[in-house]
């Protein structure tokens, strides 16, 4: 199998190509300069992986939560190669990335995914990993810190929301570690994408939608 993987949902900018269980990415921390990076990313990896869109199964997005701005952009893109080169998409949970991603670094398999939603608020997802597959525990939303809710056991803070609010959302579950600087990144969206039991994901390119999780803008 052969992916494209894009994401620009948050500071961090990235690209990847999945080719049968090896990724080829590009990742730079970057805030607000996603729009100037991500196509030379993609052409980047493209050439490395001696690949032209058209020898692509798919285009795989983080579809969000995230910024608003950061979203759109990457799944314009996703939906711009899609349709020239007649693709489906797969949208994948730029919070899902990030708790495979941390999961992967720390061999810690239970992550609490948090993204400073701003306005006082954070992107929240708990997630199971399971080699190449993070699996959520319960529904994505955005809520206040202190509204977090996580099932018994010990886990994994995972994302910029912890850097804000460690402290309060530490008291709704228990905290093993953390890894606050981390960031979502395209070789794990391609990873998700490419999981088996994701297949029923992919979608034609105008059925690709973001996820904001909220209705009102920010970022």
């Amino acid at each position: 199998m052969k992916l494209l993987a894009l994401d620009t949902a948050t500071e961090a900018c990235s690209a990847a190509v999945w080719v049968d269980g090896a990724v080829v990415e590009r990742y730079e921390l970057a805030p607000r300069r996603h729009a100037a990076l991500i196509l030379p990313m993609i052409e980047s990896v493209l050439v490395e992986a001696g690949l032209a869109v058209t020898q692509l199964e798919a285009i795989a997005v983080g579809r969000g939560p995230g910024a608003f701005t950061g979203v759109r952009i990457a799944i314009g893109i996703a939906q711009g190669l899609a349709f020239a080169a007649d693709l489906p998409v797969i949208p994948v949970s730029t919070l899902g990335a990030l708790a495979l991603g941390a999961a992967r670094e720390t061999g810690q398999m239970r992550i609490a995914a948090a993204l400073d939603a701003r306005m006082g608020e954070v992107y929240w997802g708990v997630y199971a990993v399971a080699g190449d597959d993070a699996k959520a525990l319960d529904a994505e939303r955005v809520c206040a810190p202190g509204a977090v809710t996580a099932p018994p056991g010990h886990w994994l803070g995972a994302g910029s929301g912890w850097t804000t609010y460690a402290g309060i959302l530490s008291q709704s579950l228990s905290v093993s570690g953390l890894r606050s600087e981390s960031y979502p990144h395209a070789g794990d969206i391609a990873r998700l994408a490419a999981s088996p039991s994701r297949r029923g994901d992919w979608i034609a390119a105008e059925k690709a939608l973001p996820v904001y999780l909220r209705d009102r803008v920010v970022g």
